[in-house]
């Protein structure tokens, strides 16, 4: 009988083995996902706290004003402090209808039409004359990137200078050839392209850059390749580094519109918009309304208006870059 009850104890206490080490192993597993649940939660926050003063810039000089500008827009707001009350969508209704803002937008959009054009086509040229091999490759890229560094007064300075009537250097190279001279910023027909290479002269060297980088990317053994089979210089670049440099192109030429779009800096320095208004973008028109005609709600409603250009634009960029990547 005490060989019987020991086993059955035994049995017992064995039986409450498992039970006793499942409570362990669960309040070890317990305390182990409290332990990750406990280091999330402070990843969070030290996440939340870098990121604090980047959405406090981010909300006091990105959103508030965003949000402000869209309620300006909808009063009669002007320095004066006459007409603060809110008007509705009168200003936007005035600005469709406002002949001035349409020309100001038509010049807008020539500047961007006639400048994309040759910043890409330029930039590419240049790209692939360094690519080839240059001698001295490192002074070829230097001289092209080196304006884009400079600012804005000084280029429109030093082409102003260079355009001037009757001292500049370009007239004076015309008169040397047998050319008339030309008002370069006097002409309504020719101010627009003189800005446009002005332009051209200062911002290329960044779509260079870009392109130099897509062409170096382009694997070696395309090229090998197509020598092989009796392609030229000219067949390897038309049927091998054009295609492969459609992504990036079709990047440059988004890119360069988005920034051909808000021009005002070498316009207002180079003619003030002249002559006849003849060069005055659309950015000049809503500076010149909210701060000389004193009318901030208007000025706010046309950049707005403006501004939904710009983002339709950008949807386009994303739609075609998405398409692209797919």
């Amino acid at each position: 009988m005490s060989s019987l009850a020991t086993s059955h104890d035994s049995e017992g206490q064995a039986g409450t083995l498992p039970g006793l080490s499942h409570q362990k192993q669960f309040n070890r597993t317990g305390s182990r996902s409290a332990r990750p649940r406990s280091q999330g939660s402070r990843d969070n926050l030290n996440g939340w706290a870098f990121a604090a003063p980047f959405l406090a810039f981010f909300l006091v000089f990105l959103v508030w004003p965003l949000l402000y500008g869209l309620y300006m827009s909808m009063t009669g707001k002007s320095l004066t402090g006459a007409n603060d009350s809110v008007i509705g969508l009168a200003n936007y209704a005035e600005a469709l209808a406002d002949a001035d803002m349409w020309h100001s937008l038509g010049n807008t959009l020539y500047f961007t039409v006639i400048s994309t054009i040759p910043l890409v086509v330029v930039a590419l040229i240049m790209a692939a004359l360094v690519n080839v091999g240059l001698p001295a490759q490192w002074l070829w890229r230097l001289s092209y990137f080196a304006p884009y560094l400079l600012a804005s007064t000084v280029v429109s300075l030093f082409f102003t200078w260079m355009y001037n009537p009757q001292l500049g250097l370009i007239n004076d190279t015309l008169v040397k050839i047998g050319l008339p001279k030309v008002a370069w910023l006097n002409d309504p027909g020719v101010a627009m392209w003189a800005i446009v290479i002005a332009t051209l002269w200062w911002t290329v060297g960044f779509n260079f850059l870009l392109y130099l980088a897509a062409m170096q990317n382009i694997p070696a053994q395309h090229y090998e390749a197509a020598s092989l089979d009796g392609a030229g210089a000219w067949r390897q670049f038309f049927s091998i580094t054009l295609p492969q440099l459609a992504p990036t192109t079709v990047m440059i030429v988004l890119l360069q519109i988005l920034a051909s779009l808000k021009i005002f800096d070498q316009v207002y320095q180079m003619t003030a918009g002249g002559p006849g208004g003849a060069t005055r973008p659309v950015v000049q028109y809503i500076f010149e309304t909210g701060f000389t005609g004193y009318r901030l709600g208007y000025s706010a409603a046309i950049s707005y208006i403006f501004f939904g250009l710009i983002v339709a634009v950008s949807v386009i960029q994303f739609f075609i870059t998405r398409r692209r990547s797919a």
